[in-house]
């Protein structure tokens, strides 16, 4: 989807401006929101995926006016309803972390690797991002659909997370490193260096 997140190329909103020695938390209820978010994904009542899309989907004036983890907070609070798990008759967490396992379950991470159809592409080949306007979630971003590249490298095969999102299966799929020339994303007037965008198979053509 065309979501408030997808700002690459868009005027407007001024340069990224790093924060010397920036803290990871600004205030206590960051790192509660950061906490509870993990450990309500880990529960395997929703993907990853989802919990991204909730995110994306918040009205543009409420993404783009909060901060970080309040869009956090403001996802997981949607998740929580969607999934009914306020009232009395939630439904039980597929998975329970006991504190012990916590920090065990935060260094194994989630692999999305999967096996599954072998990559139609190989480096070196020049293909094209498919122009599309998809209605919900897709890791293409706004600015290279259409757009010219050459594969740079192979990433094995994931879960693909347009489908994910909508607990419509995993549906494995190749995943490629895309190198783009600044000026093919956003012509010759650009002061960006080359680009380069992870983009699974199914976003791509020959070109």
């Amino acid at each position: 989807m065309n979501g408030p997140q997808d700002l690459g190329g868009a005027h407007g909103f001024g340069p990224v401006i790093a924060e010397p020695d920036e803290a990871i938390f600004h205030a206590p209820w960051e790192r509660t929101a950061f906490a509870l978010t993990l450990l309500m994904g880990a529960t395997g009542l929703w993907s990853l995926d989802r919990s991204r899309f909730m995110r994306e989907s918040l009205p543009h004036p409420v993404y783009l006016t909060a901060s970080y983890y309040e869009i956090w907070l403001a996802a997981l609070e949607r998740l929580v309803a969607e999934r009914g798990l306020a009232g009395e008759d939630a439904p039980a967490p597929k998975r329970v972390l006991a504190r012990a396992d916590v920090r065990p379950a935060m260094a194994r991470g989630t692999p999305t690797e999967r096996p599954g159809p072998p990559p139609r592409f190989a480096p070196g080949d020049r293909v094209r991002v498919i122009a599309m306007n998809p209605a919900t979630h897709t890791r293409a971003p706004r600015y290279v659909r259409g757009r010219l590249g050459t594969v740079a490298a192979l990433r094995g095969c994931h879960v693909l997370p347009d489908t994910s999102a909508h607990d419509a299966g995993e549906n494995p799929a190749p995943l490629y490193n895309i190198t783009f020339a600044a000026a093919e994303l956003w012509g010759p007037d650009t002061t960006a260096g080359n680009i380069h965008v992870d983009l699974f198979e199914p976003y791509l053509a020959p070109a």
